[in-house]
This record gives structure tokens, C-alpha cells and sequence, in this order.
């Protein structure tokens, strides 16, 4: 059991194989429950967590970021009020980052905030976007626009449930373990290095658990060194947008992003372990696209921005640079 200290909004992440089975001795499940899911996760795992509910609601959104929005929020709101739902039931996430991001958000507004559990399903949500409290639809064409920081009532992850994931998903997830590994870890980036990765995903996950939860303590609403978690993420979301979201998922955005963000003495090492991971394929970059998806608010020639830079595993800096030079940055160590 992991806690994660945050006062008041202090709560339990459970790392446990099998725990989805024993969910509601875990989570107070005795009362209503809109149990969120989606159409890529396999439905028993939402059927098993209703079973233990007394009053179960299933609600299963479409899969893929466009669930991640105005009229999927809506469409949960919606299924509380007409089930009833008071200040006392409670909104279960059994799914990815999509299926959590949303999820939080509904329970973060309706009635101004009621009990919200997450059991994230995929890797990238086991490691990353499941705990920290960070909640919200995309809007306008930018990504998580609208939001809240809406901290969970607890976390469970059962590294069971990714045996039904494909490489690429898994690959999709290691991507933000690799970041934290950079920025955090130097013995979890060895791992990476020199170890078989499937037969040590356990500790993978607990390790960067355990960075995001010392960050998140230190910084919960990201006024400072929080940010360190963006690590890549500047650049990976411009390619994520300008994409298209379908063909590039998150982590293989995010992983390119962080090369360019690498000194250049560990660039070559780094990106080893990407291609072990499976995740550096380098697509055709239109980087006008890419700027303008990154900096949809700033000045590509003046403004600065505030970045993380890696010089050695384990090690960061927080650094402010110009659009420019950023973009300048990454086209010279991503256009090959």
C-alpha cells in the first residue's frame, strides 16, 4: 500500500494482483455507483466491480479521446441525475487515463463533489494518470482545458488486468515511466537499460509511483516543481495534436518529445531505451503544426517557456527558453 500525504485529500494506493476481485472490500461500494468504463476495456472487469456494489450503475462511453469531452461529461451528469445520484454515492473509473480523466471531472462538479474511486486498466494509467488528483474534458480543440484537481478517494491497481493489453499499449504506458526514470531515478532508468522489462513491471509501476507521489506531495496543484511531470510533454503534445490523436498515442508523442529535452551526452543512451520499449518510430514531422498545437497561446518567436532538461538520469533543471528556440531544438535532434 502506497499513501499518498495530502492533508485532508490524503489517500490509499493499493498495488495488488487480483485486487480487482476483492474492489469492495477495498472501496466503500454500499450505496449507489456509476461505474465508468469504455468500449476498449474488456467488460468483465466493469461487471466485476458492479457485482459488488449495492446499487450499481454501468455507463460505458466510446473509446478514444473523443469520449474526453463536453458531451461525455454531459452524458455522466445526465446518468447520475436520473439514477438518483445524492452527495453520498460515488463515481468508480474502470478504465484508462480517458476513463479517469472523465470520471474525476464528473464527481469533481456534480453536487459540487462526491466520492470518486479509480482502478486504472492500462499501464499508462497505472504509472501516471491515476493518482495526483489532475481531472478534465478537452474543449476547443485543446487538450484538458477544462478541469479540476479532484483527488481520488483511493487507487487500485491490479497489474493483472494488463495482461489483455497490446505491445503498443504497453509500450504507450513505459513512455511515462521512462520520463519519470530521467528526471527522478537513475537506478529505475538502469532497469530500463539492462534489465527484461516484463519480468520486472511490477516494480516499474510501484517506482513511479513512488516519484509521482513524492512530486504531487511537494506540489499538488503544479505552482512549482510539479512540472517536472511535463517532462517531454511540451513537445510530445504538439505532435500529439497536430497528429491527429489517432495515429500517435500519448506516450509514443511524449517519448519522442523527450529526446530533444536530453543532453546530448545521454541522448544516444535514451534512445536505446526507447527503441527497447518500442517506442521511437519517427513519423513525417510538420513542425508549423506542431508549433502551433504547443503554443496555441504564445508567441512562437518571443515568448518563453518554462521546460525540464535532463542532463543525467536522476537529475533535472527547470529552464525557461523561447517558442523558438524549443522548436529549434527538437527539429535539429528529431529530423534525424
Amino acid at each position: 500500500m502506497i499513501h499518498m500525504e495530502l492533508n485532508e485529500n490524503s489517500y490509499d494506493i493499493l498495488v495488488e494482483r487480483g485486487a480487482l476481485q476483492h474492489a469492495g472490500e477495498q472501496m466503500n461500494l454500499n450505496r449507489r455507483v456509476l461505474v465508468v468504463t469504455d468500449t476498449g476495456v474488456p467488460a468483465l472487469y466493469a461487471q466485476t466491480v458492479a457485482e459488488q456494489c449495492k446499487t450499481p450503475v454501468l455507463c460505458t462511453v466510446p473509446s478514444g479521446e473523443g469520449s474526453k469531452s463536453m458531451e461525455g461529461l454531459g452524458l455522466l451528469l445526465q446518468t447520475m441525475l436520473e439514477n438518483g445520484f445524492s452527495r453520498k454515492d460515488c463515481v468508480v473509473a474502470v478504465g484508462g487515463g480517458v476513463v479517469g480523466d472523465l470520471s474525476g471531472f464528473a464527481a469533481a462538479v456534480y453536487m459540487r463533489g462526491i466520492d470518486f474511486y479509480n482502478i486504472p486498466t492500462t499501464l499508462l494509467s497505472q504509472i501516471d494518470s491515476s493518482i495526483g488528483g489532475k481531472t478534465a474534458v478537452n474543449f476547443g480543440g485543446v487538450k484538458n482545458i477544462v478541469g479540476a484537481f479532484y483527488q481520488p478517494r483511493k487507487v487500485l491497481i491490479d497489474p493483472e488486468l494488463l495482461r489483455t493489453l497490446p505491445p503498443r499499449q504497453m509500450a504507450n504506458g513505459l513512455a511515462e515511466a521512462v520520463k519519470m526514470a530521467l528526471t527522478s531515478d537513475a537506478e529505475l532508468f538502469e532497469l530500463f537499460e539492462n534489465r527484461e522489462i516484463g519480468q520486472n513491471l511490477d516494480e516499474i509501476i510501484i517506482r513511479s509511483l513512488l516519484i509521482k507521489k513524492a512530486v504531487v506531495e511537494q506540489d499538488e496543484k503544479e505552482s512549482g516543481l510539479r512540472k517536472i511531470l511535463n517532462f517531454g510533454h511540451t513537445i510530445g503534445h504538439g505532435i500529439e495534436s497536430s497528429e491527429k490523436m489517432a495515429e500517435l498515442y500519448h506516450g509514443e508523442c511524449v517519448a519522442l518529445g523527450l529526446v530533444p529535452m536530453c543532453s546530448a551526452q545521454i541522448r544516444p543512451r535514451v534512445i536505446h531505451v526507447l527503441q527497447k520499449c518500442g517506442l521511437y518510430q519517427l513519423p513525417s514531422f510538420d513542425w508549423d503544426r506542431i508549433a502551433a498545437a504547443m503554443f496555441h497561446d504564445k508567441k512562437a518567436d518571443g515568448d518563453m517557456v518554462e521546460v525540464t532538461l535532463v542532463e543525467q538520469p536522476g537529475q533535472f533543471v527547470l529552464q525557461k527558453m523561447t517558442c523558438a528556440a524549443l522548436i529549434e531544438r527538437a527539429q535539429n535532434c528529431l529530423n534525424g
